[in-house]
């Protein structure tokens, strides 16, 4: 059986700043669902990159719950699109490829800040933060 842990707020944005990348879950007409995305991590705010279109046994997982606003102003974009290509290069050919879809959008690219109000974080490492 899995002994899975509280983290501490420590090992939360420790654990947020070292990925970079995660899934955001939304409800659509009452369904749920989930897409991966790369984050940069400042202060309480996470910006969220994508393009729009089973747990192992060892795992670490935070879920941070927050209002997501879409980034809308030109040199907000244009910084956080700068952090997000330094702290992965390899998303580049993606971000620089422009297409347009079958509705006629060609706008491939969304950013969103996300203000953190709760968050939490378990582990099935073996390692508690809450144990002596």
């Amino acid at each position: 059986m899995l002994d899975i842990d509280e983290m501490s707020s420590k090992e939360i944005h420790e654990l947020l700043h070292t990925v970079g990348y995660g899934h955001l879950g939304c409800i659509h007409e009452g369904k749920p669902y989930v897409i991966p995305m790369n984050y940069y991590l400042e202060a309480d705010d996470i910006y969220l990159f994508t393009t729009i279109g089973m747990e192992p046994l060892h795992w670490r997982s935070v879920i941070v719950n927050g209002r997501a606003l879409r980034v809308t102003e030109q040199a907000d974009l244009d910084r956080v699109m700068h952090l997000v290509k330094e702290r992965n290069p390899m998303l580049s050919p993606a971000i620089n490829r422009t297409w347009i879809d079958s509705q006629g959008r060609s706008e491939a690219i969304a950013i969103y800040r996300v203000h953190e109000t709760e968050i939490s974080g378990r582990t099935t490492d073996g390692v508690s933060s809450k144990k002596p």
